[in-house]
């Protein structure tokens, strides 16, 4: 259970640090942790643009698993795109514009956090 926790808390920190950067960019908050049967939207944002933003968060403590980014496969993406759907007909916003970008945040041993984040990968 321990393991499991410290996963969860990783991950909530990876959200929070995104949170933190999307809204230094100037985007707005929509939901968070959007949950369904067929999965989890981390963070839900609009854009400057008013585009709504899906995002995949990505977190790890180190590279020994590889890059945050390499945890996102092209099933992942495809359900995504199944949840972004979900979630626009669910706040009444079909046919709006959206994207699907992705987060991943490297906590360094010292605290540091490093956010490579890429926009548009769906």
């Amino acid at each position: 259970m321990a393991l499991n926790q410290s996963a969860a808390e990783l991950g909530k920190i990876g959200e929070k640090a995104t949170e933190n950067y999307l809204l230094t960019k100037g985007y707005q908050i929509l939901d968070r942790n959007w949950r369904i049967k067929d999965g989890e939207i981390d963070l839900v944002a609009l854009s400057r643009e008013q585009v709504i933003v899906f995002v995949e968060v990505k977190t790890r403590s180190n590279n020994n698993y590889g890059e945050p980014l390499e945890a996102i496969n092209s099933q992942k993406l495809r359900r995504m795109q199944r949840l972004a759907l979900a979630w626009l007909a669910t706040n009444q916003k079909l046919g709006a514009n959206y994207r699907i970008d992705v987060s991943g945040v490297l906590l360094g041993r010292s605290g540091e956090l490093s956010i490579d984040y890429r926009t548009g990968i769906l």
